[in-house]
């Protein structure tokens, strides 16, 4: 269970490290230069041409596995109730579909061949955050399942 506390705060720190890193490089034509997007130069432009994209983006890239990471910490601590997992279960699902968006974005830009993508590290760390995060969920679920059957 300590393992699993380490991970999850590390996560704390890694979240906006991932935010804030380049997820692509994008570009309109292949000689001029790339501009970095990450998930907050991203938002920074969303929130500037479409609010309600804006706000969903926000409630699935910053709030859902943020809230997740605190939830977990809680319940590690126990601070907070154990059945409140199924609900940050479902939040570090709301991530994951970012990701997808994300990667769907990647492939359809690619496909079109119009300009020129190159993914980053930071859409690594970023899926990373996700998928560890989800791992975290399922292992302290699995932990709190097997301390009550003993």
């Amino acid at each position: 269970m300590k393992l699993l506390r380490i991970a999850n705060l590390a996560l704390l720190v890694l979240y906006p490290v991932a935010w804030f890193a380049p997820l692509m490089r994008a570009g309109l034509l292949p000689l001029f230069g790339l501009s970095e997007i990450s998930v907050m130069t991203g938002l920074q432009s969303l929130w500037a041409s479409d609010i309600f994209l804006a706000l969903v983006v926000t409630l699935f890239a910053l709030f859902a596995p943020y809230l997740k990471t605190i939830g977990l910490a809680l319940i590690h601590y126990d601070l907070l109730s154990p059945r409140v997992e199924k609900v940050l279960g479902f939040m570090g699902k709301l991530a994951m579909a970012d990701i997808f968006l994300i990667a769907l974005y990647i492939t359809l830009t690619k496909g079109i061949g119009v300009g020129r993508i190159e993914v980053a590290w930071g859409l690594y760390l970023f899926t990373f955050c996700i998928i560890a995060s989800l791992l975290i969920s399922w292992k302290t679920q699995q932990f709190r399942e097997n301390a009550s059957i003993e």
